[in-house]
């Protein structure tokens, strides 16, 4: 009886010990669907200087950090979603890019007061045209006539 007692207790405390050193897991280790999180960070993509410069002129904080930038495929604008350290949002876009040249209210339009929606940044100009964009699509209504453009990443 002795005898089976301590057999007992050693195949116990051996069942024990290995469900114990599962249980325990480096801090880097994969969860049980194979994340392994990661230790590096992305640095944050500066806006354009020419956006830098119509924000200083405007009076708001600097700098900017790039949240979203894309370009629609058909006209060949891109805009830019940026923010401050404050958190505001801002739009900014340019007919050709950081290839053609800035010339704001012309080629390049500037708005403050950018709202991110549950798919997308929308934004009113003074005017009441309306800019809306996300990872898919740049929807512009001007004067009540609604353009989508498809857009690719940058």
């Amino acid at each position: 009886m002795v005898i089976a007692t301590v057999l007992l207790s050693i195949i116990g405390m051996s069942a024990g010990l290995v469900l114990g050193s599962r249980h325990k897991s480096s801090p880097h280790a994969a969860d049980q669907t194979g994340y392994v999180p990661s230790q590096q960070t992305v640095a944050p993509v500066a806006c354009p200087d020419e956006m830098h410069e119509t924000a200083r002129k405007l009076g708001y904080e600097l700098p900017m950090t790039q949240v979203l930038r894309v370009r629609a495929a058909s006209t060949g604008t891109t805009v830019w979603i940026c923010t401050d350290a404050d958190g505001r949002l801002f739009y900014q876009a340019n007919r050709g890019g950081d290839a053609k040249k800035w010339i704001e209210g012309k080629t390049a339009l500037f708005l403050p007061n950018v709202v991110r929606g549950e798919t997308d940044y929308h934004v009113t100009a003074p005017d009441g045209n309306t800019f809306s964009v996300n990872e898919e699509r740049l929807e512009v209504v001007i004067r009540g006539q609604r353009q989508t453009s498809v857009v690719v990443p940058e």
